[in-house]
């Protein structure tokens, strides 16, 4: 499924070549958040999301797939986006799982335990619960990372990055610290979801805009 998937993805980037940059307008298909970006060689690109948020679950395939494949030159991250306390518990999960290099096996777990088998992992208490009976997590371990100074500095720069790139809600993705577009901004006029040949055209101009 995930190689199809991919397959359907490279169809669309090649469709949205024939989407010119002229096509992609400031205050529809994306936002300018900073007027001056992040420096550097690598073009950063991250996807702000939340495991409670069943928008996120849905545009997991299509960012995924894109990732597998980017373009040259440009480095894809997750960030759980923080705008309170309540979603620190589901971002030191992610963090976790990321130190624990667990995320290519469990990450959809985590999202399918929240929006197939309706699961509440939303507390502290209920994320350990949850984590003890996975089988494939190390639990000891899991909990003593989750406590870490190495977690907790993640969650910093998680809420640091989420104010500084004014990130308005999940799913939305970043591009060099500048530029700002998400699944809402595509949307088929006629409906039917999000326009995938629009999304993968807008982020690909991005990453080329100065």
């Amino acid at each position: 499924m995930k190689n199809l998937l991919i397959i359907f993805v490279m169809l669309f980037t090649q469709m949205s070549l024939q989407v010119s940059a002229q096509a992609i307008t400031e205050g529809k298909e994306y936002q300018v958040i900073r007027a001056q970006g992040d420096q550097g060689d690598v073009v950063q690109v991250y996807e702000f999301f939340s495991y409670a948020c069943g928008h996120c679950y849905e545009f997991q395939p299509l960012i995924e797939s894109w990732a597998e494949s980017p373009p040259k030159g440009v480095q894809f991250n997750q960030m759980p986006a923080i705008f309170n306390e309540r979603m620190i518990p589901l971002a030191k999960l992610f963090f976790t799982l990321e130190d624990m290099q667990l995320l290519d096996s469990v990450h959809h777990q985590v999202y399918e335990a929240i929006h197939e088998k309706r699961l509440n992992l939303l507390t502290e208490k209920k994320i350990l619960d949850w984590a003890k009976n996975n089988e494939s997590i190390k639990f000891n371990q899991f909990e003593k990372l989750y406590q870490s100074f190495s977690v907790d500095s993640k969650v910093k720069k998680a809420v640091q990055l989420t104010r500084s790139y004014r990130v308005p809600g999940t799913p939305y993705v970043t591009v060099k610290g500048k530029y700002i577009t998400g699944p809402s901004m595509v949307l088929r006029p006629e409906g039917g979801g999000v326009d995938v040949v629009r999304f993968i055209a807008t982020l690909n101009t991005l990453i080329e805009k100065d």
